[in-house]
């Protein structure tokens, strides 16, 4: 096994409203290769739509490729105006093992848009252990 320090995902655009699994350990193939282990540091937002759009992520714990959202699994919750760009970090990395998955979802804010023609850029950095 080798721990490779690089992004674990490249740029994963989502548009409009929606909810996908972007990465499942064990399943989704990495730059390094796939990712027995995952280990999460960080995951830049950026909202390239028109309007504000309201962004999750989700850690979900021995799933498939995931495309649901549980709120006992959503670890943020953001608002992002137009052109608005986010850092989610954790001071220690989140670990995903094999079919856990991070999600995302993007929905309508509480004001100021619907969410509709909405593009958001996910940029999920970390290690992994390819196997």
């Amino acid at each position: 096994m080798a721990l490779q320090k690089t992004k674990v995902l490249n740029i994963t655009s989502v548009t409009g409203i929606a909810t996908v699994g972007i990465l499942t350990a064990g399943v989704t193939p990495t730059d390094a290769g796939v990712a027995g282990t995952c280990y999460i540091r960080s995951v830049i937002m950026h909202n390239t739509g028109l309007g504000t759009a309201r962004v999750s992520l989700y850690v979900n714990p021995d799933t498939n490729p995931v495309s649901v959202a549980t709120t006992a699994n959503r670890i943020l919750r953001i608002d992002l105006s137009s052109n608005e760009t986010s850092f989610f970090e954790s001071n220690y990395p989140i670990v995903l093992t094999p079919t856990d998955s991070l999600g995302v979802e993007i929905t309508a804010p509480a004001s100021g848009g619907t969410g509709i023609g909405s593009a958001v850029n996910f940029l999920v950095n970390g290690d992994t252990d390819i196997s």
